[in-house]
C-alpha cells in the first residue's frame, strides 16, 4: 500500500504542474520555408530550398536559387538560413499512447487476455493525452504505428499522427496489419525454465494452433457473406486479399526461416519485426521481398559469441544484401531516440541520407502510406520538421519547428516545463 500511495502521489504531483499543449488548428495560411537545407527523404538534398505548403499539402519543393518566388503569394515566409528541413519521422512497432508508466498496471493498455486476439484493435486504446507523446515529437517523431502486445496473435496495429484531441482524430490509417509473435523454437535452459520436452511440446502446439487458425481464416475469407460472422476470422480477411500485412515478430534464424515458410504456405504478405538474425537469412528475405523492422540499434547482440558491434552494423549489412529495412525503437518513451538510432547506423556503414530514409521513406512504404508521407514532394502532406542542426546528431539536433499536415504544432512538453520551473526556482534564468 505504501508503494501504491507513493506512485499515486507522484502521478498527482506531475499532473498538478504539467500541461499538455492544445492540438493545433487546421492550416489556413500559405506558408513558405526559405533558404534552409532540405533533406527530401529520397536521397536528395537541396542546399537552399524553398518549401511551400497550403491547406496541409506541399505545393512547392525546389531550389530557391533557380526558381522565381513571389513574396506576395505567401501569407507567412520563414527564413531558415543555417537550418535543416526533414520529413517528419515515423516510428514503427511502438506502444506509445498505450502505456504511460511501466510500473503502474492501470496505465498499460496494450494487451488483451488470451493468446489469440486478431480482432483486438490497438487504435481504440490510443490515449492522445499521454505526456510521453509530446516529449517524443519534440525529437522529430510525428507519426507512429501503435502495436498491440502479448500472446501468439496480439491484434491489429494502426498509424496515428501525434497531435489530436482523440483517437478518431489521431488515426491516419487504421488496422493495417495483424501482429503474430512467433513461438520460441530454441530450448531455453535455466533454473526456472520448464523441461526441454515440455518446451518443445508447447512450441509444436502453438504452431498447430496457428496453422489451423490461418486455414480457417482463409476458408472464411473466401465467403463473401458468411452465414455466421466470426469477429476473429473477419479481422483476418484482409490478410488474404492484400489489404493487410502480417507482421511477424521473430528474432532467431530458426524463427525467421519458419515464419517465412508459414507466410508462403498461407499466401500472406509478411513483414519481419525484430530480426536479430536477419543477416543470416538475408537471401531468403530478399528473394521473398520481405522487409525488416529492426529493433533498437543501441542494444547488445543477441548471441554471446556475436560481434559486440553487430547491432550497429546490421542496417548496413542488410543494405548490402539488398534487404529492405527500417529502424524502430520498440517501446514508448524510448521512441524519442529514433533519430539517434539512425545516426548510429550512419556511423556504421549507411550514408546519412540512407539512414534518414530508414526512419522516413521506408517506414511509410512498409505501412502503405508512402503516397502521402515519408518524403518532401509536391502533393504530399506537409508533415515535416525543422532542426537547428543535424537531426541525426544528438549534440546538434534541436527541433525548432514541426508541422503535421500543415498545422504548426506546439513543441512544449513536460520536460521543458520542468526545466523552466527549476531554472526559475534556483535563479538560473
Amino acid at each position: 500500500m505504501k508503494h501504491f500511495f507513493f506512485i499515486a502521489a507522484v502521478l498527482f504531483s506531475i499532473h498538478s504542474f504539467s500541461q499538455n499543449p492544445v492540438p493545433a488548428n487546421e492550416q489556413t495560411k500559405k506558408i513558405l520555408l526559405l533558404n534552409g537545407t532540405a533533406h527530401l527523404g529520397n536521397g536528395t538534398i537541396i542546399e537552399n530550398a524553398a518549401i511551400g505548403f497550403e491547406k496541409g499539402n506541399l505545393t512547392l519543393v525546389g531550389d530557391a536559387r533557380v526558381i522565381r518566388i513571389n513574396p506576395a503569394a505567401w501569407d507567412t515566409i520563414i527564413k531558415l538560413e543555417g537550418k535543416h528541413i526533414y520529413p517528419g519521422l515515423i516510428a514503427l512497432n511502438t506502444v506509445i499512447g498505450l502505456s504511460e508508466i511501466e510500473a503502474v498496471r492501470a496505465t498499460r493498455d496494450y494487451s488483451e487476455v488470451g493468446s489469440i486476439n486478431p480482432s483486438s484493435r490497438s487504435i481504440i486504446a490510443y490515449n492522445t493525452d499521454s505526456k510521453i507523446t509530446y516529449t517524443v515529437r519534440s525529437n522529430g517523431i510525428l507519426m507512429a504505428q501503435v502495436v498491440p502486445q502479448g500472446g501468439l496473435i496480439s491484434g491489429t496495429s494502426s498509424v496515428v499522427e501525434l497531435d489530436a484531441w482523440n483517437w478518431e482524430d489521431a488515426a491516419y490509417k487504421t488496422d493495417i496489419g495483424i501482429h503474430l509473435h512467433w513461438p520460441q523454437m530454441e530450448v531455453r535452459r535455466s533454473r526456472r525454465a520448464p523441461p526441454d520436452e515440455d518446451q518443445q511440446k508447447r512450441s509444436e502446439k502453438d504452431l498447430q494452433i496457428l496453422n489451423k487458425l490461418f486455414e480457417e481464416a482463409r476458408a472464411y475469407s473466401a465467403e463473401k457473406n458468411p452465414e455466421n460472422t466470426n469477429r476473429h476470422l473477419e479481422s483476418m480477411r484482409g490478410l488474404f486479399d492484400g489489404s493487410k500485412k502480417l507482421f511477424i515478430h521473430a528474432h532467431s534464424i530458426r524463427q525467421i526461416q519458419a515464419a517465412v515458410a508459414f507466410a508462403k504456405k498461407h499466401g500472406v504478405q509478411m513483414v519481419l519485426v525484430g530480426g536479430n538474425d536477419a543477416w543470416m537469412a538475408a537471401s531468403l528475405l530478399r528473394e521473398n521481398n520481405i522487409p525488416v523492422v529492426l529493433n533498437r540499434v543501441h542494444s547488445l547482440p543477441p548471441r554471446p559469441d556475436a560481434d559486440i558491434q553487430l547491432p550497429y552494423k546490421l542496417p548496413a549489412m542488410l543494405r548490402d544484401s539488398g534487404v529492405t529495412f527500417c529502424l524502430s525503437n520498440e517501446g514508448f518513451w524510448q521512441v524519442r531516440n529514433l533519430p539517434y538510432q539512425a545516426g548510429t547506423a550512419a556511423a556504421w556503414g549507411l550514408n546519412r541520407e540512407e539512414a534518414l530514409q530508414a526512419v522516413t521513406l521506408t517506414p511509410s512504404k512498409i505501412l502503405g502510406i508512402e503516397k502521402t508521407v515519408g518524403t518532401l514532394e509536391e502533393g504530399k502532406d506537409a508533415t515535416l520538421i525543422v532542426s537547428d542542426g543535424d537531426l541525426l546528431e544528438m549534440m546538434h539536433s534541436k527541433i525548432s519547428l514541426a508541422f503535421i499536415r500543415g498545422k504548426q504544432i506546439d513543441l512544449d512538453n513536460v520536460h521543458e516545463q520542468l526545466y523552466r520551473k527549476y531554472v526559475k526556482k534556483y535563479g538560473l534564468d
